[in-house]
């Protein structure tokens, strides 16, 4: 496991990874260029899920160089640092976002927010990143 859950840093990290709606992904584009995306995500225990559109240049990059990165914002101070890095892959098993139970009820304001339905979500964002952190730094 990459935090104990019973330290102080790795009840922040579980917390975070379940009430945060938003983390940066940094994927690397075929040139060499860092190239980070907010993104929305779920936890499930092991993995990030992200869904993305099948023309997006996170796609792209991860197609080309699958490690990747991912932080959430720090606070004001530039403190409670979280980076994960890892592997991500195209998940070709993942349920479309509509019929991900989880995932629709940690979004469902947030798709209805940016005036989408679920099921517009599933269609647009029809491609489920997996991301299995390796390694995670923070203080």
């Amino acid at each position: 496991m990459l935090f104990d859950p019973s330290t102080e840093f790795g009840a922040r990290v579980a917390h975070r990874l379940e009430e945060e709606e938003v983390i940066w992904l940094t994927t690397v584009s075929p040139e060499g260029t860092p190239q980070p995306n907010p993104v929305w995500f779920y936890w499930d225990g092991d993995n990030f899920l992200i869904y993305t559109q099948p023309t997006s240049f996170k796609l792209r990059n991860i197609k080309h160089n699958p490690l990747v990165s991912l932080h959430f914002n720090s606070d004001e101070e530039g403190s409670d640092v979280m980076v994960f890095s890892g592997e991500a892959r195209i998940d070709t098993g993942a349920p479309l976002a509509h019929f991900n139970q989880a995932y629709l009820e940690k979004y469902r304001q947030g798709i209805a927010d940016i005036q989408m339905t679920p099921e517009g979500m599933g269609e647009q964002y029809h491609v489920a990143l997996r991301i299995k952190p390796i390694k995670l730094r923070g203080f």
